[in-house]
C-alpha cells in the first residue's frame, strides 16, 4: 500500500462508536492535537512536575507532526464533548523517512536502536500516553489499547514499540523492582536488546515486595511484549524508561480478542 492508502485506512478510527461512556478516535484536525497536547501538559507537567517541551500549557515536540494521535473522550450526558481524557500518539513507519530509520523515532533519543533497525520498517512507535486523573479507570485504558490494536490491524504493521515510564518519586524502588522482574520474566532475546544512552542504575536501590506495574505498561506485558534491556533515565520527566517491543504475530490472542474480536484478531496473523 502507498503512504496515502495506509493513512486512509488508519483514519477509519476517526469514526469509532462510543463504548462504556467513552469513545476512542484518531485526531481529525489540529484542534484535536492541541487538546491532546494540553492533556499531556496537565498530566506530565502540572501533576507530575516534568519539564516538558513547548509553550506554556502545552506538551509539544517535533515528533507530534509525524504522529497519529489516539484520543479518548467521555461521551456521557454530563461530559464535556470536547474534552480529551486520555491519549496515546502513534508514529507509523510510513511517516518516518529517516535513514537509518531509528534516527526518526523518539526512542532513539533514549536508546541505541541499532539492534532493531531490521524491523523498524514494520514497527509503529507508541508514546506520550496519559490519562486524566479523574478518569483513571479500566475503561479509558482499555479503549486506548483497543484503539492501538485496531490501528495496527488497519495498517497491517507487525510490531509495536515504545518507551514505558515508571516515575522515580519513590526513589526508584518501583523502577528497580520492575527491572528485576523484566530481566526474570520479560527479557527480549539478546539480538533485540538495546543500550540506553543514559542508563538508570538500579544497583543499591531498595526493592518493593510487590509485582505492581503501571497500567499502561501492564497492558504491553499482558499482550506478550518483551523488554529490550535495562532502563534509561529521563531527567526531564523524572522517570525510568523501559523500551518494550510487541510482535503481533506472537501476541497473546486472548487479550487481542478482547480488544478486536475473533475475526479481526485472525487478520493480525498476516501482519507484515
Amino acid at each position: 500500500m502507498t503512504t496515502t492508502e495506509l493513512q486512509t485506512k488508519a483514519n477509519q478510527l476517526i469514526d469509532a462508536p462510543p463504548v462504556n461512556g467513552y469513545h476512542v478516535a484518531l485526531a481529525a484536525d489540529a484542534a484535536d492535537v492541541l487538546a491532546a497536547q494540553r492533556l499531556r501538559y496537565d498530566v506530565f507537567a502540572t501533576e507530575g512536575g516534568a519539564d516538558t517541551p513547548g509553550p506554556a500549557g502545552l506538551d509539544v515536540d517535533p515528533f507530534d507532526d509525524l504522529c497519529d494521535h489516539l484520543l479518548v473522550r467521555a461521551s456521557g450526558p454530563s461530559a464535556d464533548p470536547g474534552e480529551v481524557v486520555a491519549t496515546y500518539r502513534l508514529l507509523p513507519p510510513h511517516a518516518n523517512d529517516s535513514s537509518p530509520r531509528g534516527h526518526g523515532l523518539y526512542s532513539h533519543t533514549e536508546f541505541d536502536l541499532t539492534a532493531l533497525e531490521g524491523i523498524l520498517d514494520r514497527t509503529v512507535e507508541a508514546g506520550r500516553s496519559c490519562v486524566a486523573a479523574e478518569h483513571r479507570t479500566a475503561a479509558p485504558i482499555s479503549l486506548l489499547w483497543g484503539g492501538i490494536a485496531r490501528y495496527m490491524q488497519l495498517t497491517g504493521y507487525r510490531y509495536l514499540m515504545g518507551c514505558a515510564s515508571i516515575p522515580l518519586t519513590d526513589g526508584g524502588s518501583a523502577a528497580a523492582s520492575f527491572a528485576d522482574l523484566a530481566a526474570e520474566r520479560y527479557a527480549a532475546p539478546p539480538a533485540l536488546r538495546c543500550r540506553p544512552r543514559r542508563e538508570f542504575e538500579v544497583a543499591g536501590i531498595a526493592r518493593r515486595r510487590t509485582d505492581a506495574v503501571p497500567p499502561l505498561l501492564r497492558g504491553y506485558l499482558r499482550l506478550g511484549a518483551v523488554v529490550c534491556g535495562p532502563p534509561a533515565f529521563d531527567p526531564d520527566f523524572g522517570t525510568a524508561d523501559f523500551l518494550v517491543l510487541l510482535d503481533l504475530q506472537t501476541a497473546n490472542r486472548r487479550y487481542l480478542r478482547f480488544f478486536l474480536g475473533a475475526d479481526d484478531v485472525n487478520l493480525l496473523r498476516d501482519a507484515r
